[in-house]
C-alpha cells in the first residue's frame, strides 16, 4: 500500500527588505513520503526568498517535468522556476529554456560542492540562472523548526535570512554560487 503525503499548514510572514516585499502567505504544503523534513523546510525557505503573489508550490517530487516552486504570469508564461537539491545538467538546461528566471537552492554539504564542481562550467551559458548553496548547519537548524502547523516569520535583509517560529530563531545565509546576468 502506498504511503500518503503528510500535510503541513504554514502561515508564512515574509518581510523582505531587499525586495521591499511584505506579505503573509497561508500555505498548505504536502510532504511527499520520500521527502525529508529538511527538504520540506528548504522548500518553504525557497518560497520565502522568492515570495510573490503568483508564486506556487508544485507537485514537486512526484512530477519530473515541474520545478518545486514556480511563478507564472497571468497569461501563463513561466516567469520563475525554483529547483531544490542537485539537478542534472539536462534539467538545468531544460528549465533555463522554459523559464525567464531559474533559481537552484543546493544543499547537502560536500555532495553539493562536488555537484557544483561538476556542473559549474556548463552553466555559464545560462544568463537567467542563479545558484545558491545552503550549508548543512543551516538546513539542519531549519529542519528543527518543522511541525505540522507552523507560524514562521521570515526577515530578509542584505542576503541574510532570519526565520523565527515560536521561541526559536534560525539564521540562514544562502551562499551565491552563480549570479543571474538578467
Amino acid at each position: 500500500m502506498a504511503q500518503k503525503s503528510t500535510i503541513y499548514k504554514v502561515e508564512l510572514s515574509v518581510s523582505d527588505m531587499d525586495r521591499h516585499y511584505y506579505e503573509t502567505h497561508k500555505l498548505t504544503v504536502a510532504k511527499h513520503p520520500s521527502e525529508t523534513e529538511e527538504r520540506l523546510m528548504v522548500r518553504i525557505l525557497a518560497f520565502a526568498l522568492n515570495a510573490h503573489e503568483h508564486l506556487e508550490m508544485t507537485k514537486g517530487l512526484s512530477t519530473d517535468d515541474e520545478p518545486d516552486i514556480w511563478q507564472k504570469s497571468l497569461s501563463g508564461e513561466l516567469e520563475l522556476w525554483v529547483t531544490l537539491g542537485l539537478p542534472s545538467e539536462k534539467l538545468v538546461r531544460q528549465s533555463s529554456g522554459k523559464a525567464d528566471k531559474v533559481v537552484i537552492y543546493s544543499y547537502g554539504g560536500r555532495t553539493a560542492e562536488m555537484w557544483w564542481d561538476k556542473i559549474q562550467n556548463s552553466t555559464n551559458r545560462f544568463d537567467n540562472l542563479q545558484v545558491f548553496n545552503l550549508t548543512d548547519a543551516d538546513t539542519n537548524a531549519l529542519e528543527k523548526l518543522a511541525s505540522r502547523a507552523m507560524k514562521l516569520q521570515v526577515n530578509i535583509q542584505d542576503g541574510e535570512v532570519m526565520i523565527s517560529a515560536d521561541d526559536q530563531i534560525v539564521y540562514v545565509t544562502p551562499v551565491k554560487w552563480k549570479k543571474s546576468e538578467r
